[in-house]
């Protein structure tokens, strides 16, 4: 108990002193589709990702405590690994099937927490969706838990150079509405769920 509670604190700090100021200010961030996210009940975020800095920005703009699953790499970089982790991220392993990782996910959803799934899995050039995995919705399923649609826009193109000066790209985070999870744990039934989630994370990303 103590230990979610200094974890909500950390989050919190690094949000709005760390994050905050990047997002709003760097990026210019900006947040569409507020009403769409659940303020009471817990549920899975599903998006696109383009960046390392999906999880920070996407954490912060929802205004909900969301644990993403990341690679176990990445918390081996010094500022970055704090950042995340000090987000609520936990690692996960690519490559294999991490059952840690799992039920690691699973134990945050029943203790009514939120958590951020990349559905491609790993980040895309294009910023889009293109090959989705059936993860989030297999999740979800076990779970009973609402699939949240989000696309952050521009994430894949944060910073652009032109006569050696730095752009920065205005980051729009587009929510969508809750898709209800799998009825069942069948093929058709993980595709069917995984590929409404993929059209709708495009369709925001427009």
């Amino acid at each position: 108990m103590k230990n979610d509670i200094f974890q909500k604190l950390i989050y919190q700090l690094v949000s709005k002193l760390f994050v905050f100021p990047i997002y709003k200010f760097v990026f210019q961030g900006n947040l569409k589709g507020k009403e769409n996210i659940p303020q009471k009940d817990c549920f899975i975020m599903v998006s696109n990702h383009g960046s390392l800095l999906d999880p920070p920005l996407l954490g912060h703009a929802l205004g909900r405590n969301v644990s993403f699953m990341a690679k176990a790499e990445l918390f081996k970089i010094p500022l970055l690994g704090f950042v995340i982790k000090s987000c609520g991220a936990y690692p996960v392993k690519r490559g294999i099937a991490d059952k840690n990782t799992i039920k690691t996910a699973c134990k945050k959803l029943s203790n009514n927490n939120c958590i951020g799934i990349f559905i491609d899995g790993t980040r895309q050039k294009n910023g889009r969706v293109n090959k989705p995995k059936q993860g989030a919705a297999l999740l979800a399923f076990k779970n009973q838990t609402l699939l949240l649609p989000v696309a952050i826009v521009n994430s894949h193109k944060l910073l652009r150079f032109k006569f050696c000066i730095p752009f920065f790209s205005k980051i729009v985070i587009k929510v969508g509405k809750p898709v209800q999870p799998p009825k069942s744990s069948s093929r058709d039934e993980l595709y069917s769920v995984t590929t409404k989630l993929q059209d709708s994370i495009n369709n925001l990303i427009g």
